[in-house]
């Protein structure tokens, strides 16, 4: 680990249980699935190994609740930023896919992470689900706004707009946070925009300012 362990310390259970999560998601991100053994993840944090009971019933349970919270973390994220427009659903969905292109949620350590945890997704019944509800959160939460828009109105029409929108900002965060330094500074965040500015029939980018 490019990491040093962190010394053993005692502190309130939410604020372990917050570490252990976050040491998950550092193990996951530097050296993936493999590599998240409890004594790895404990070490990690500066916690005892034994002390992981007390938070999480097993292993599998604590991947679960780093995954979770990461996914989370990126929808609130983007969630915070659109909420700035209200009563403008062109500006919020600019806001939206904007953040969705450029840190804290698009970086490698992100990409390094979900890349871990897909392979865990697709073996994994309840894993399958925590991704299932995190892309309808943000898929819902698209929806809800291109509904806003002139002409737009039809909920099956603005789901249908969501899902396609919400596959190109999936592509380009992917390839963005994989690979960045082969594009300019905000050329993702740019694509982004005019791409799903296509899609909707609006222009995403005139007068909008990155927040």
């Amino acid at each position: 680990m490019g990491e040093a362990r962190r010394p053993y310390r005692r502190e309130p259970s939410e604020r372990r249980r917050d570490d252990l999560i976050a040491a998950a998601l550092a193990v996951m991100a530097e050296a993936g699935p493999g590599a998240m053994t409890v004594r790895t993840i404990a070490e990690r944090a500066g916690i005892s190994a034994g002390l992981i009971r007390h938070h999480f019933r097993s292993k599998e349970d604590l991947i679960r609740a780093a995954f979770a919270a990461m996914m989370d973390r990126m929808t609130e994220t983007t969630r915070q930023v659109a909420e700035h427009h209200p009563g403008n659903p062109q500006q919020a969905i600019a806001a939206l896919v904007s953040s969705s292109l450029r840190p804290p949620v698009m970086e490698p350590e992100r990409i390094g992470q979900w890349a871990g945890f897909l392979n865990l997704v697709r073996q994994d019944p309840v894993m399958r689900d925590l991704h299932e509800a995190a892309y309808l959160k943000y898929r819902d939460m698209l929806q809800a706004h291109i509904q806003q828009l002139p002409g737009k109105e039809d909920p099956r029409l603005a789901r249908h707009l969501a899902i396609a929108c919400n596959g190109v900002i999936d592509g380009l965060w992917l390839e963005g946070g994989t690979l960045p330094h082969s594009f300019a500074p905000g050329e993702v965040e740019r694509i982004g925009l005019s791409a799903v500015s296509s899609l909707l029939g609006i222009d995403l980018l005139a007068g909008f300012e990155r927040e």
